[in-house]
């Protein structure tokens, strides 16, 4: 079964990532016989400029006709790309883990954190008004599908792993809305896994003191989105952060961290969340294909970046090192064997 990749370079240090990160993408292609057949198309700020949209006719309908999306960084033109491409698939899980990498250097030791985020309502649903020249009104939108589906995704992942479940909301003031998302967890989770409720404030504050208290979180969308950041500065860097983005008929693989102009054009952005967003996307295919060749390749592509950061001798600045991207992605192909 031929899996079908729409692959987006996006923006700022994206397109150098991405250029460096093919070379390993052809690699583990030949050593693990994988069956994956990439179309590079673009989406974001400069496919704007060019072409009068962020994500342009032709872009549109190769993702559509897509299997998986592997997508760089895009910039201001985000709202117009990957929160209307979650949408209009119905990809509706974000999965975003946070751990500690050794060789980089954290505050924190043995972080291991997966934040199962609901990713197409909450006041991302874009739905905004002005009342007036002087009010504007966001509507924060949960439904019982959406937040019953979400927990139930949270649910598959704490069985695999440490059985522990923190369901993150603001019920006490937020009663109606959080008050629903709060009420479907607990329905879910009862009697299945070690589970509690934690007010985003607190969890907020809880991952700052003690990190090594969460397993899987499960919490709506703008909340998952503000938490998982700080959850992978606590374990090191956002450029070693990545993410999936999950639905039944597409799903797409991206860095948490942004388009990072200020580096842009300079080579020393860090391409690890890009490679574990690719080795997220192998992990993917394994689930639609049920083929152990994909499980294989990811595994060695995260036995790989962990080899590296053990050596510490191809570390890009960001996480303490002087190399560039091109220098950690020579020895990974070294590393990949």
């Amino acid at each position: 079964m031929t899996l079908r990749v729409a692959l987006i370079p996006g923006d700022g240090v994206g397109p150098e990532i991405v250029s460096q990160v093919k070379r390993v993408i052809v690699r583990i292609q030949e050593l693990h016989g994988l069956d994956l057949n990439y179309t590079e198309v673009q989406a974001g700020d400069e496919a704007k400029k060019r072409y009068g949209d962020p994500l342009p006719e032709e872009t549109a309908k190769e993702i559509d006709r897509a299997d998986l999306i592997l997508k760089g960084p895009v910039g201001e033109t985000a709202m117009d790309v990957v929160v209307k491409l979650r949408q209009v698939y119905d990809m509706y899980a974000n999965i975003r883990p946070a751990f500690t990498i050794a060789g980089v250097r954290s505050r924190y030791e043995k972080v291991d954190i997966l934040i199962v985020r609901e990713n197409t309502e909450d006041l991302y649903k874009g739905l905004e008004f002005h009342l007036d020249r002087s009010t504007t009104v966001a509507m924060k939108v949960i439904t019982e599908r959406a937040s019953r589906r979400i927990a139930e995704v949270g649910l598959n992942y704490a069985l695999r792993r440490r059985r522990k479940v923190t369901c993150v909301h603001k019920a006490n003031v937020m009663r109606v809305t959080d008050g629903l998302f709060a009420n479907m967890c607990s329905e879910v989770m009862k009697g299945k896994v070690e589970f509690s409720h934690m007010y985003v404030d607190s969890a907020a504050a809880n991952l700052v003191r003690n990190p090594q208290q969460f397993d899987v979180i499960v919490t709506t969308n703008v909340y998952g989105d503000i938490l998982s950041d700080e959850a992978a500065e606590i374990a090191g860097s956002l450029g070693i952060a990545p993410s999936a983005n999950i639905g039944d008929t597409k799903s797409l693989f991206e860095p948490v961290h942004g388009a990072a102009f200020d580096i842009a054009g300079k080579g020393i952005a860090n391409p690890t969340a890009f490679l574990l967003s690719l080795a997220m996307m192998y992990e993917r295919a394994y689930e639609l294909t049920a083929r152990e060749n994909y499980l294989a390749a990811s595994r060695n592509l995260r036995e790989s970046i962990n080899s590296i950061y053990r050596e510490g001798k191809f570390l890009t600045p960001d996480v303490g090192g002087n190399s560039n991207i091109k220098g950690f992605v020579d020895r990974l192909l070294q590393l990949l064997g």
